[in-house]
């Protein structure tokens, strides 16, 4: 899901499976990683197969079967936390007030214990996944509260009502809550598949499924999780995997209600729109749309429509709120865009990275993209078209994940959001960013670059490190 060309170098993806005491490393090799500065170990995407030789990825998990985490990790993810935030207390004065900046670098959260792969905002509070099997909550820019996982680094999270959902590298979807006596204690209250539901599939030979290294459960994944995704009315949750496949779960009972064929290759990202349409983006260059239709209390989910078929991975999608605009990103930094008042025919192309676009989010007209190129490309929509507003610089690694809040000291009608970035370089920038365009001359930190797609300007915004109290 990096870069593509011509380069000889060998991306590695390393897995565990702790439940098992076993420390099987799984490696795979990519060659469509071209120009970038990361090293081999931290590509954690699947690129098509076709384009690698020597495919080792099969991943074997056992059961969840551990037991709930030490509540007194809850309340506080370890007394001498490797995270630290940096606040505004001592930067030089300046003749203007960065208040006005429309794009700035708040803050920074920096760690030492591994890569950021995934983010979840939900009104003051931050989720963070990484490959230390910890997922962290931040509350204003501190540490308020965490709980871990006993195996499976964090790949994705989202949040539906009072639950926390997270997908793993094990191929395993924990379900954590919020403590109702403590909102700092999370606790784990489920693993899909449940324990019950496995072992009552386990006993009907015509549940398995024939796999790369032995027969597997239809109900569970056999591969990495790659994305997670609720349904508008978040009464389903979809888990999409590099097993070729993405499931439908029940949220109120964890049942899983399907287990859909997607695509030829790794499944690498999945996002649920409104009128139960699901999109689908895979390795094997392919975005494929899926329609929901309700059958009892279950449901059924019939292919639809291919919307592209190229040769470079799909690494990311992302639907605008309205569902009017469908995103999707690739191993070669291109975002394509389809629109659905149309038929969901083919919109157009932005062209913003020189490296692989890993992950899209959309916010009101804007559109952010984040880069293995380490920037983060901030697109306007207009009714005619979109351009590009600035880029985002301050990442010393690929930005792997990207999560959006409203800005709640925003003006009164002042459309402006709070940006959260993760990356490969173990560290969550915290920017604020607006909707309204930069000026050309806005601030002497503010570099001006021609735009390599003719699309305007690019503006870096100001990469400084606020400074701890």
């Amino acid at each position: 899901m990096f870069g593509s060309g011509g380069s000889s170098r060998r991306g590695l993806v390393f897995s565990e499976d702790d439940d098992n005491n076993n420390n099987t490393v799984h490696k795979t090799r990519f060659n469509e990683l071209n120009k970038s500065c990361l090293h081999d170990s931290d590509i954690s995407l699947r690129l098509p197969t076709r384009h690698s030789h020597n495919l080792d990825l099969t991943i074997l998990p056992s059961m969840d079967t551990e037991a709930d985490p030490d509540p007194s990790f809850s309340t506080s993810p370890f007394a001498r936390s490797p995270w630290s935030a940096h606040f505004d207390t001592d930067l030089p004065p300046t003749d203007e007030d960065n208040s006005f900046l429309p794009n700035i670098l708040m803050g920074s959260l920096v760690r030492e214990e591994g890569h950021i792969y995934s983010l979840a905002a939900a009104g003051d509070l931050l989720y963070t996944g990484s490959d230390s099997k910890n997922i962290r909550v931040w509350k204003a820019q501190k540490e308020f509260s965490g709980f871990k996982s006993n195996s499976g680094l964090v790949k994705s999270i989202v949040i539906g009502g009072q639950k926390i959902f997270t997908g793993h590298q094990d191929g395993k979807v924990r379900v954590w809550k919020v403590s109702t006596k403590d909102p700092g204690v999370h606790k784990r209250v489920g693993t899909l598949p449940t324990l019950g539901d496995y072992i009552k599939c386990s006993m009907k030979p015509r549940n398995y499924m024939e796999g790369r290294r032995r027969r597997n459960l239809w109900i569970k994944h056999f591969d990495a999780i790659s994305s997670l995704s609720l349904s508008e009315d978040q009464n389903f949750l979809y888990s999409a995997s590099w097993d070729k496949t993405f499931k439908v779960w029940r949220v109120s009972d964890s049942k899983c209600l399907e287990s859909i064929q997607a695509h030829d290759d790794a499944v690498n990202t999945l996002v649920s729109s409104i009128d139960g349409l699901v999109f689908t983006g895979s390795a094997d260059g392919s975005v494929k749309v899926w329609r929901r239709e309700l059958q009892g209390k279950g449901t059924k989910h019939f292919f639809s429509q291919t919307l592209v078929k190229q040769e470079c991975a799909i690494t990311a999608l992302a639907v605008n709120d309205e569902a009017t605009f469908i995103y999707c990103g690739s191993s070669d930094g291109v975002v394509n865009f389809w629109e659905r008042e149309k038929s969901l025919s083919h919109g157009g192309t932005l062209r913003g990275h020189k490296l692989a676009v890993l992950c899209l989010a959309t916010a009101g007209r804007l559109l952010l993209s984040g880069s293995a190129d380490m920037g983060i490309c901030v697109w306007q929509r207009t009714a005619a078209e979109h351009s590009c507003l600035s880029v985002l610089t301050a990442h010393t690694g690929p930005v792997k994940c990207l999560a959006v809040e409203k800005d709640s000291e925003a003006g009164e009608g002042e459309r402006r959001w709070i940006v959260y970035s993760g990356s490969l370089d173990k560290s969550v920038k915290i920017w604020r960013v607006s909707e309204q365009p930069p000026a050309v001359d806005q601030s002497p930190r503010q570099q001006l670059a021609e735009s390599p797609s003719g699309s305007g300007f690019f503006v870096n915004a100001p990469s400084f490190v606020i400074r701890g109290q």
